[in-house]
């Protein structure tokens, strides 16, 4: 019996996140700076002029900003070397951190719902020049903040999630002022309420695919893009592998998965060379960085060869 592990900390995989900077720490500090000091102005400006569209994007982008420390601070945690207590490390902070601004958008977008209806039904007086020019700063704040994250948005759900939420802002914020345009056209101030329900739509779509994809890996659930099926046939296929049984493929974190297997190789045990080989594999076709084998000469001997035992 004898176990092979792969570490290759996550360099060149498939996942392609390899072709981001390495530390996001100052793409977050700008992101929190600029949007914090926008957060205000926005805020303002809504009570001032009467608009509750700004209201419900500066609430918004408030949410955004505290997600922004949270993946930030998540992302530092997962750079914690492993201890005794946390013998990963500290990487699935990163999930948490995904649950918790899904969570944190959703407490959001109850706030700014109620007080949208009660706008509808009571439309408040609304001066569009002012809002259209809020709304345009916003534009511009919220895409260069998504451009500094773009690169990451594919190998990690927490630089996804800063990602996809700045480039919703970016569009809500061209949804106001396109609302701002209309108010000054037609004098209708119902358009404002109306605008917000929009935007407040437009951000519950994105917070459910991240709440779902959070949670999918809070479960430990099969990465997207790895399919099961196919690594067990990858491992049932290598030279003298008899059977697979007891496979196991979860995220470590938002950018790192594991697997562990067992693999029946009645001949015996074949040597080093083999397990480098079987991780090498899993690493190169799958993105799989940490790769636990154990072989075994007698399947019935193991009380995990069943399926349903785990």
């Amino acid at each position: 019996m004898g176990a092979g592990h792969h570490h290759s900390h996550g360099h060149g995989h498939s996942h392609g996140h390899d072709h981001g900077p390495a530390d996001y720490g100052k793409a977050f500090a700008i992101g929190v700076a600029l949007n914090t000091g926008f957060v205000v102005i926005e805020a303002l400006a809504g009570f001032l002029y009467g608009s509750m569209a700004l209201v419900a994007d500066a609430g918004h982008n408030l949410s955004d900003v505290l997600s922004l420390l949270i993946a930030w601070g998540a992302s530092a945690l997962a750079k914690r070397p492993p201890s005794a207590r946390f013998t990963y490390g500290l990487k699935s902070s990163s999930i948490l951190a995904a649950m918790a601004n899904a969570a944190l958008l959703l407490v959001a977008l109850g706030a700014i719902t109620v007080e949208t209806l009660r706008r509808l039904f009571d439309p408040a007086p609304v001066e569009p020049g002012p809002i259209m020019i809020v709304a345009a700063i916003g534009i511009v704040i919220n895409t260069v903040t998504a451009l500094m994250f773009m690169r990451g948005r594919k190998g990690d759900l927490n630089i996804r999630g800063a990602y996809l939420h700045m480039v919703a802002d970016a569009a809500v914020s061209a949804g106001v002022v396109v609302a701002g345009l209309l108010i000054w056209l037609t004098g209708m101030a119902w358009i404002d309420p109306v605008t917000s329900l929009v935007i407040v739509a437009i951000i519950a779509v994105g917070t459910w695919g991240l709440l779902k994809d959070s949670v999918k890996m809070g479960l430990h659930a099969v990465p997207d893009g790895i399919n099961e099926n196919a690594v067990r046939d990858e491992l049932a296929g290598m030279p003298g592998v008899a059977s697979v049984h007891d496979l196991h493929i979860w995220p470590m974190s938002t950018t790192e998965t594991a697997l562990t297997a067992h693999l029946v190789m009645p001949a015996g045990h074949p040597g080093d060379a083999f397990l480098h080989e079987v991780a090498e594999r899993l690493h190169d076709r799958f993105g799989i960085e940490h790769a636990t084998i154990q072989l075994e000469i007698d399947e019935e001997a193991c009380a995990l060869h069943h399926d349903h035992v785990v």
